[in-house]
């Protein structure tokens, strides 16, 4: 796949971003790989100046809206840094799925063995409130849509309850 056409606008504005795994391989279905990525949003958080508005995981992609000081590099660090960790998780685990990920690796990806990620994110910066709900709506409702569930308040990797005052996974800002 050739490099992302999307680019990143004002680098400290909110950013709808989609990350997907490569061939849409279903690493998220196991609940410790999607762990690794939310333990990785909340250290962005915590430490890398990250500000999550909404999120959701699905079984082989996730959506975010986010802002940072530098969203591409942010979404940079987030992207080598869950790779790695699911790599060395399916490493530890003899998993078959190892040899999908470095068949499917783009030939210009020399640095390493595997590749987790699709190149890019997909940036489109929020342009205002009407936006940051259609993209809220659409990153909530994602689950129900594809048959997974009836209520987006039902699908647990989601930040569809941070906006009902239920307790999610992990914070979200819900005032923007």
């Amino acid at each position: 796949m050739g490099r992302d056409r999307y680019k990143f606008g004002d680098s400290a504005a909110p950013h709808f971003l989609t990350c997907t795994a490569l061939q849409w391989l279903p690493l998220f279905a196991q609940p410790a790989n999607a762990k690794i990525l939310l333990d990785s949003l909340q250290y962005l958080q915590a430490e890398g100046g990250l500000t999550i508005y909404g999120y959701v995981i699905l079984e082989n992609h996730c959506h975010l809206l986010g802002r940072s000081r530098d969203i591409g590099k942010t979404m940079a660090s987030f992207k080598s840094f869950t790779a790695g960790q699911i790599v060395k998780r399916l490493t530890e685990r003899h998993s078959p799925v190892l040899e999908l990920l470095a068949f499917h690796k783009a030939r210009h990806k020399t640095d390493r063995e595997h590749q987790v990620w699709q190149e890019g994110s997909h940036p489109e910066q929020v342009e205002g409130e009407a936006m940051m709900l259609q993209k809220l709506e659409y990153i909530h409702n994602n689950p129900v849509a594809r048959g997974y569930v009836d209520d987006p308040l039902h699908w647990r990797y989601s930040s569809a309850r941070n906006y009902a005052g239920q307790a999610g996974l992990i914070e979200v800002a819900t005032q923007w």
